[in-house]
């Protein structure tokens, strides 16, 4: 039973009819959005505060913008260790959630104070006068962006378990509200970046980052507040140990039993049962790496870590499974993030116009976070029953056909855009020819959404799924240490491409210098799209391999399969 290991606030079994469900999942959706009113413009708008404020050059101030949201994607493993292995999810949250708020209030402090900041000048006009932030103010700065993906990782990791955690996958009933709960998840994200991008970001900009800081750490107050208010509601999982323990204990035990032969009975070797309390579901022995399988033999050794038990060691080969598809998953969303932040940067060279109005380049973030929130009420409410009763699977589609399809997305936007930008580069070039409307940029935006709509989900979907009972929220924070890795690698490839091309074109590199007319955006734009295209089938090659689901995603009750395995198409 998918509710076996479930508990409610009091450590009684729960009661499916009580617990659990669309309402307990509201809260939590609340404390998404709230969360990302604060953290989106956070992330995107950050250079501008570290640079115009603290007086960072460019370069240090857009490496500390990106290590920031890679720091928020990697520290979803502290929170998704900790809650997996000592503590439940919800009271993971209570912890963390305060460490983020603390951070916020720090930067708020620091921003309201003009002791705290570098001494003042004409950042604009005089920038090489002006002294960047260093001693105590560079410390309580570092400090306030540190603390804040503390928190904010653990709880994004933590909220988006225990959102799974209330609906039972074995109850045909709950499996489509919890399908449906990851798309919300991501369209509660959007609607949290589109109220932060257009309140907290013009706050920053006429009020002050010291009111905006303010403003986003009581916003995280609030959604804790009210998801605490669900306590009564939610299904809580019992934590079951360190995950990361077990497998380097299988791990350990096959080395040592290596030369061992295996036995062909599976009885001879030891199976879990529920006095071992390291795990809170019990998997049978499958096929694929059968060196692992020696951990659970019983060759009479007393020794620590000698002996592990058949589910332990397919928790082990459910990671090494994974990991073909975590390593071409980053690969695949390395020019994502380069594609949306050079985008910006296209538009704020066209006509902008929208009638009398004109737009500001930095509101362009907000067009494809539209288009994702639209694009996904649309394929959860119309697209996924149509796909459903057409392929039989439960959602439509499986988890890694709908990754598949976004990383295909991509590589259509990249040529387009750079399709686009070329169109706008000969534009620029002649003195005669209008500007182009930033209104081109518009499919781009779109194929975008649809990448985030079908990958950043499915691979949600998928890791959540595919991890064991006792690793569900490490299972959460692997995708978004994808985000975080092809990030990092994102703006490494910047730096690679700059200095390549640089040593072939006489000392100017394709992104060298402000001016994009004197760039060459548009070759970027083609390598990146062949980058995506490689990428795209070495995802298809991993995805094909990956031949075990540990549930049927053809069968609409979603009911793990007497073998765990299951032969999936791709």
């Amino acid at each position: 039973m998918a509710l076996q290991g479930l508990v409610d606030w009091r450590g009684r079994p729960v009661n499916q009819k009580r617990h659990g469900g669309v309402k307990a999942s509201m809260f939590i959706h609340f404390l998404i959005v709230m969360a990302n009113i604060a953290n989106i413009p956070m992330i995107l708008n950050l250079v501008s505060y570290l640079h115009g404020t603290m007086h960072m050059g460019v370069k240090d101030a857009s490496t500390t913008s990106t290590n920031f949201f890679g720091a928020i994607c990697f520290f979803s493993f502290l929170g998704a260790f900790v809650s997996d292995s000592y503590i439940k999810r919800f009271y993971t949250i209570l912890i963390f959630a305060p460490i983020e708020i603390a951070g916020y209030m720090l930067l708020a402090f620091q921003a309201h104070s003009p002791s705290l900041h570098p001494p003042p000048c004409d950042m604009i006009n005089n920038p090489n006068e002006c002294a960047p932030a260093s001693g105590r103010n560079l410390s309580l700065l570092t400090l306030g962006l540190y603390l804040i993906p503390v928190g904010e990782g653990s709880l994004r990791s933590c909220a988006a378990a225990l959102g799974g955690d209330q609906f039972d996958g074995d109850d045909p009933a709950e499996l489509h509200g919890k399908i449906s709960f990851f798309n919300w998840f991501a369209f509660c994200i959007s609607l949290g970046g589109f109220v932060g991008l257009v309140f907290l970001v013009w706050v920053q900009d006429n009020e002050g980052w010291g009111l905006s800081f303010a403003l986003a750490a009581i916003m995280v107050l609030f959604g804790t507040v009210v998801v605490s208010g669900g306590l009564p509601f939610y299904r809580h999982q019992k934590p079951t140990g360190s995950p990361l323990t077990r497998i380097f204990q299988v791990f350990v035990a096959a080395f040592r039993k290596r030369k061992l032969l295996l036995p062909e009975n599976v009885t001879e070797m030891h199976v879990a049962t529920d006095s071992t309390g390291t795990s809170v579901e019990f998997m049978q022995r499958s096929s694929d790496f059968k060196f692992l399988d020696k951990a659970a033999v019983d060759d009479g050794d007393t020794r620590r870590r000698s002996l592990c038990t058949v589910t332990q060691v397919e928790e082990a080969k459910i990671i090494l499974r994974m990991v073909p598809i975590f390593l071409s998953s980053v690969l695949g969303n390395v020019p994502i993030p380069l594609l949306l932040s050079l985008t910006v940067q296209q538009g704020g060279t066209m006509d902008t116009r929208l009638g009398g109005t004109s737009i500001p380049p930095a509101s362009l973030f907000i067009v494809p976070i539209v288009f994702q929130m639209f694009i996904l009420v649309a394929y959860d409410r119309a697209v996924v029953p149509w796909l459903r009763r057409a392929t039989g699977y439960a959602g439509g589609v499986a988890h890694l056909q709908r990754v598949g399809v976004g990383f295909a997305s991509s590589v259509m936007a990249l040529a387009v855009a750079a399709v686009v930008e070329g169109r706008r580069r000969s534009a620029a070039a002649s003195a005669a020819a209008p500007p182009m409307s930033v209104f081109w940029l518009t499919p781009q935006f779109f194929l975008l959404g649809v990448m985030d709509v079908t990958s950043f989900v499915g691979l949600l979907e998928f890791f959540y799924s595919e991890a064991s009972a006792g690793m569900k929220s490490i299972g959460g924070a692997i995708v978004f240490c994808i985000l975080g890795a092809a990030s990092w690698l994102g703006s490494s490839l910047i730096q690679v491409v700059n200095h390549a091309t640089a040593r072939q074109g006489g000392g100017h590199g394709w992104l060298d210098g402000a001016n994009l007319n004197a760039s060459r955006l548009d070759l970027f734009y083609w390598l990146l799209a062949v980058f995506a295209l490689v990428s795209f089938f070495l995802y298809l090659l991993c995805a094909w391999r990956y031949r075990t689901y540990r549930h049927d995603p053809r069968m609409q009750d979603d009911k793990v399969s007497p073998a765990s395995t299951r032969q999936a198409t791709v």
